[in-house]
């Protein structure tokens, strides 16, 4: 049963490495329990393993932080929905390509909570939404997905555009791509809270995840 922790307010980003860092190797030891956390984050970038320099168009915009999971450059901040999955994976097959499918499964079936019908593509990591009214190939990146494997355990995870200011994406190359463009379920023309998106990924995690959850603020 993994424990659910709410952020009262934006977590620096080293912070939040620190956290994980010490869940990861607790949980590896037997020492805790698995976690999920949900979090904001003031507004900054990360690098991903595979981050291109090039891809940094505005390096004095944000602070750039080096995260240590996989993927490129993306941008945290207010309005996005940012999970910190903390789970391990020896208990689950150590299959770490499944695990980012359940991922993304996770996060179509929460958007899908609120009408949105969202999608993956090949050789694309995170979550898409077409978008025809822009154009007949457009397709917009709303979640992204970037995970970390030490000793079976994961951590680092995924975000959500609820209604950041897309403006600040801007900055950079969001994970590389150059031909597609961003959006964020407000984008869309959907009014949902934080605490609706968190419900519905409360509720779609115990069903694709297949695991009960206790929360804790």
């Amino acid at each position: 049963m993994p424990e659910i922790i709410f952020a009262e307010k934006p977590v620096a980003y080293p912070e939040a490495l620190r956290f994980m860092e010490d869940r990861v190797a607790k949980i590896a030891h037997g020492e805790a329990k698995e976690c999920l956390w949900f979090l904001e984050h003031p507004p900054l970038y990360t690098a991903g393993t595979s981050a291109k320099d090039q891809d940094l168009l505005k390096a004095d915009q944000f602070p750039v932080y080096q995260a240590g999971r996989g993927g490129q450059y993306t941008y945290h901040g207010p309005g996005q929905r940012v999970v910190y999955i903390m789970l391990d994976l020896n208990k689950r097959g150590r299959d770490v390509r499944c695990f980012v499918r359940q991922i993304e499964n996770w996060i179509i079936a929460t958007l899908n909570c609120f009408n949105i019908e969202a999608q993956t593509i090949n050789d694309r990591v995170g979550v898409w939404v077409k978008r025809p009214e822009l154009g007949p190939q457009r397709t917009d990146k709303i979640a992204a997905i970037g995970v970390r494997v030490r000793r079976w355990v994961t951590f680092h995870g995924l975000s959500i555009n609820l209604e950041p200011d897309l403006n600040h994406f801007a900055g950079i190359v969001p994970c590389g791509i150059t031909d597609q463009t961003v959006t964020s379920i407000l984008d869309l023309g959907h009014i949902v809270s934080m605490d609706e998106l968190d419900q519905a990924l409360l509720r779609c995690f115990e069903s694709d995840f297949n695991l009960p959850i206790q929360t804790q603020s």
